[in-house]
């Protein structure tokens, strides 16, 4: 899988950056880490994710504002459920008012 020689360290460290109430995308997440080719292989990152929530996976949506996954089917409704939680709504399978939500804030990691 192209990108699987990402740092999975570096990635979870970038992802603790999105505060709560906000969201990125598994692209931006992959530029950030220094792979902007490899959005797929962040996704495989947030499905063995062994940290969550300390390492808020629910938080990296589609970059069209779609949820993604979370764990299979029944995921889903546990990923809407935390990020309603954390302020984020969701109708549709999408995130309401998208742009005002995505975080791409991240900074470098020394």
């Amino acid at each position: 899988m192209k990108g699987s020689h990402i740092d999975r360290i570096l990635v979870y460290r970038l992802l603790k950056q999105v505060p709560k109430g906000r969201v990125t995308t598994y692209g931006a997440l992959a530029k950030a880490a220094g792979h902007p080719d490899s959005p797929r292989a962040i996704g495989a990152l947030m499905r063995s994710n062994p940290c969550a929530p300390v390492v808020p996976c629910h938080r990296v949506v589609y970059s069209d504002g779609r949820l993604g996954g979370y764990g299979g089917v029944k995921g889903i409704s546990r990923k809407i459920l935390v990020l309603r939680r954390e302020g984020v709504q969701v109708k549709g399978g999408r995130i309401v008012d998208f742009g005002s939500r995505y975080f791409n804030g991240f900074r470098t990691i020394d």
